[in-house]
């Protein structure tokens, strides 16, 4: 019963995921659309170039974020599948941590003289 619940909770997140990136690129596309505009604007030659600017770091921002998504995304895909793959092979889990012993080596045994 766990199981099908992630996996409609999985499913869930990738919805709102694309979901994200579809309203982001339909903002990417109305941004480039005013950016061609700007160009047949009949304002001051430095208005223009400060309006460029502007939609040019608005386009960047938008392209990080959707950039961003699909990086967690993708992690949260890795992590699921690791998870599977730990549930259903439990072989595979990591090696027990190291014991507080240590073997002899440089350093461990140093004359000093006074």
């Amino acid at each position: 019963m766990q199981i099908s619940g992630a996996n409609s909770t999985n499913a869930a997140s990738r919805g709102a995921a694309s979901s994200n990136i579809a309203k982001l690129q339909k903002q990417l596309r109305e941004l480039t659309d005013e950016l061609r505009g700007v160009a047949g604007q009949d304002i001051d030659a430095k208005a223009k170039q400060e309006k460029i600017k502007l939609l040019q770091a608005q386009i960047q921002m938008v392209q990080q974020q959707i950039a961003a998504i699909a990086r967690q995304s993708q992690q949260e895909q890795a992590a699921r599948q690791q998870q599977a793959q730990a549930t259903r092979d439990p072989s595979t889990k990591a090696a027990p941590a190291p014991t507080g012993r240590r073997t002899p080596g440089l350093g461990d045994t140093v004359d000093t003289f006074a």
